[in-house]
């Protein structure tokens, strides 16, 4: 993994830029922005997706498999973190002295000089800013955006707008979310993760006081989390001087921006307060979790000027993102879904908004656990998530990503921590797993995958399995 340079000197001009892993949710919205900046950009990735398809449709020459070749004339080299250190592009552009960006700096070069409101925290990062920028846009306002899923209403996650407004999804996970200048923050939640780079939870709760305390302008933040709570409190402590302005959201009796009557049953509908006066909301999306979302993202759209019932009927436009909670097929009454949940506190989340959904059938999670240093901290926490939500899981083979293998740490992990073992499969072979799901399935069922891994390519197999049964085909 490629962790980025806090302290690099980012260069005023790139020239022409390659992206190495281009196909990414985030690289795929930075090279689109700058190939519409006029900038020259190609790219690479280690398999087509429906991102680097788009880019070619723009007309950015994207390479499907890594090779030094690949480099070209480019004279600046943009790389997830994702990346492995023996990448050829990656070696090749080091060899020749090319500046080397993590797609953290490239984002920072793209806002230079606007007015940076930066989404962070450990869940609903994607989902917020998504709600932000639909709430911009609804009244009215051209804000320039980066998110790190497709919004559904838009059909894209990177825009460049006229205004001086730039929103982005924040990455904590190498603390790279430092590296921008902030003018507003809106912190989600702090719930304990990437312990692997951070070494520690101190450490990662530091990282968010200083992400915090960097705003220029104004934090909004959880008034009902307890890592959040922990971050407010340092807040608090600095006192006056150049501390930012703070703003809460949540249920908590004392939040600024509190969400009260929360009707999750459909379509998520909620209250707001906001100094003793009460706002009401329907959203499109489901799940109480969106209620607590749409409210931070209130909190924001409020703190720079907006009016709240013009904020909030703008936010309720929000149609989702995709990869959460996105619908894929109907087969034989039996509905899949697909979301990007891949922490225990996400997993319980979706699965208890999908309960809305499901209506008289069971719910069927396809748990694809993500990183082996991950599976091996949180598969108790996976286990009691998947059981106390889905009625029956299948959970498939750790998809490492970026980690090399680690012995005896696999899906198996989070199968045997179930109390229940009548109520979880582990399958490591996809077409094994898709046709286990088509002969457990009833009409009525809701299955969903979950992962930030490659899980959602098992969608097709299950689809066609599912036909199979109830089709014949």
């Amino acid at each position: 993994m490629i962790y980025p340079d806090l302290e690099l000197e980012i260069p005023e001009t790139l020239g022409r830029v390659h992206f190495v892993g281009i196909g990414g949710s985030g690289m795929s919205g930075i090279a689109r922005m700058m190939h519409e900046a006029g900038v020259p950009v190609t790219g690479s990735d280690r398999s087509a997706n429906y991102s680097t398809e788009a880019l070619e449709g723009l007309g950015i020459p994207v390479a499907i498999g890594h090779d030094a070749a690949n480099v070209g004339d480019a004279d600046t080299l943009v790389v997830t973190g994702a990346l492995w250190q023996d990448n050829p592009e990656y070696r090749l552009a080091l060899e020749r002295g090319l500046p080397v960006l993590h797609r953290s700096h490239a984002l920072a070069w793209l806002a230079r000089g606007r007015r940076l409101v930066s989404v962070a925290g450990a869940h609903g990062k994607t989902t917020s800013t998504g709600m932000i920028v639909t709430g911009l846009l609804g009244l009215g306002a051209d804000p320039s955006f980066v998110n790190g899923g497709v919004i559904e209403s838009l059909g894209t996650s990177s825009g460049a707008g006229a205004d001086e407004l730039f929103v982005i999804e924040a990455d904590e996970s190498d603390k790279s979310f430092l590296i921008y200048d902030t003018a507003v923050a809106l912190i989600t939640n702090v719930d304990p993760e990437h312990l692997d780079f951070y070494g520690s939870r101190e450490n990662f709760m530091a990282a968010f006081v200083d992400f915090a305390r960097a705003a220029r302008e104004l934090v909004v933040i959880s008034a009902d989390d307890p890592g959040a709570l922990e971050v407010l409190d340092a807040l608090r402590r600095d006192g006056g001087g150049s501390a930012p302005a703070i703003r809460t959201f949540g249920e908590a009796a004392d939040a600024d921006v509190r969400l009260v009557d929360v009707d999750d049953s459909g379509p998520v509908r909620f209250a707001a307060l906001i100094a003793g006066r009460r706002y009401e909301a329907q959203l499109e999306v489901f799940g109480r979790h969106n209620a607590v979302n749409a409210v931070g993202a209130l909190a924001v759209l409020t703190g720079l000027g907006y009016g709240p019932d013009a904020a909030l009927a703008a936010i309720a436009g929000f149609g989702g993102t995709k990869r959460r909670f996105e619908f894929h097929a109907e087969v034989g009454g039996v509905r899949v879904y697909d979301d990007y949940a891949h922490h225990p506190t996400e997993v319980a989340a979706l699965l208890d908004s999908a309960r809305a959904v499901v209506g008289e059938g069971r719910l069927i999670a396809i748990h694809q656990p993500h990183l082996y240093s991950r599976t091996s901290l949180f598969h108790r926490e996976f286990a009691k998530a998947l059981e106390a939500g889905a009625d029956h899981t299948v959970v498939l083979a750790v998809d490492g990503a970026r980690e090399d293998p680690v012995e005896g740490i696999t899906g198996e992990l989070v199968s045997n921590d179930f109390a229940d073992a009548s109520r979880v499969a582990y399958i490591d072979d996809w077409q094994r797993a898709a046709d286990y799901l088509a002969r457990i399935a009833r009409p009525g069922d809701v299955m969903v995958t979950m992962s930030c891994g490659t899980v959602y390519r098992i969608i097709p197999q299950v689809v066609e399995a599912l036909r199979g049964r109830f089709e014949g085909r």
